[in-house]
């Protein structure tokens, strides 16, 4: 619990002035934190960081990465079909040593870390209050549901997959999340009504535990307690940033952003 801690306050301490700063320095900190965080998976798949097949995603990744405000000379759905036309070629050149399945795996991996990071930054653009507001459901919603599932959790939600993790711990912290949100709502800028904003804090905090629940998912089919190491008593970059990675596109799909 102490180097728990202790990392989480020397993470606050580097992460947030960043944050709050934005501009180029931001954008930096996210290509490093979604080139860790694919890092993390094909570390789970035992795929080697430079083999063609990473290297190429990687690329994919960084593409995938820029602010919609920056042009590429062809569109991004453009440059996602070369590259799995790409690592299709590949499979026949390896003579099936790199597998269909490789190829799917490692396309899949990096359209769920880049479009989650790209609306990291996507969110920053659009203005501060949104990231902390994300950042707020995440947090209200994972105290909740461990204080509230701790004190009257009886029924799982997903043995299979979390085994801790009661519904009445999911419904607490959906409720932290609201409770939050409201509070949060005094002090933002936010163009919503308040019952929009509290609708949306409903659906952010069901889809960040879904996330959870995603990453979860991971690790036990892989075997791994975390997906790395770079942070020591919370695990990888995916273990801190599973439900924002789910929180942040859904901001954008239902306009809310």
């Amino acid at each position: 619990m102490k180097q728990r801690v202790i990392t989480g306050v020397v993470a606050a301490a580097l992460f947030l002035p960043i944050v709050i700063f934005g501009g180029l320095p931001f954008i930096l900190l996210t290509y490093v934190l979604a080139t860790i965080g694919l890092s993390e998976l094909f570390r789970m798949k035992n795929i080697n960081l430079l083999s063609f097949h990473a290297l190429i995603s990687f690329l994919l990744l960084w593409a995938f990465l820029l602010p919609t405000e920056q042009a590429l000379p062809i569109a991004k759905t453009e440059l996602l079909l070369v590259v799995v036309l790409l690592l299709l070629t590949y499979t026949v050149v390896t003579k099936n040593k790199f597998t269909f399945d490789e190829a799917g795996f490692v396309l899949l991996a990096t359209l769920y870390v880049g479009i989650g990071f790209h609306y990291f930054i996507e969110t920053r653009l659009a203005g501060l209050h949104y990231i902390f507001y994300a950042l707020f459901i995440i947090w209200a919603t994972d105290t909740g549901a461990y204080f509230i599932g701790r004190a009257i959790g009886k029924r799982k939600l997903w043995p299979e997959i979390s085994p801790n993790k009661t519904i009445e711990g999911s419904l607490g912290g959906i409720i932290s999340a609201v409770i939050v949100a409201a509070v949060y709502n005094v002090i933002a800028d936010f163009e919503q009504t308040l019952a929009a904003l509290l609708m949306m804090t409903v659906v952010l905090s069901i889809f960040g535990q879904i996330g959870d629940l995603v990453e979860s998912a991971f690790k036990r089919h892989y075997g791994v307690k975390d997906s790395g190491k770079i942070l020591p008593g919370h695990g990888g970059i995916l273990d801190r940033f599973d439900s924002l990675l789910f929180i942040l596109p859904f901001l954008h799909f239902f306009q809310f952003v």
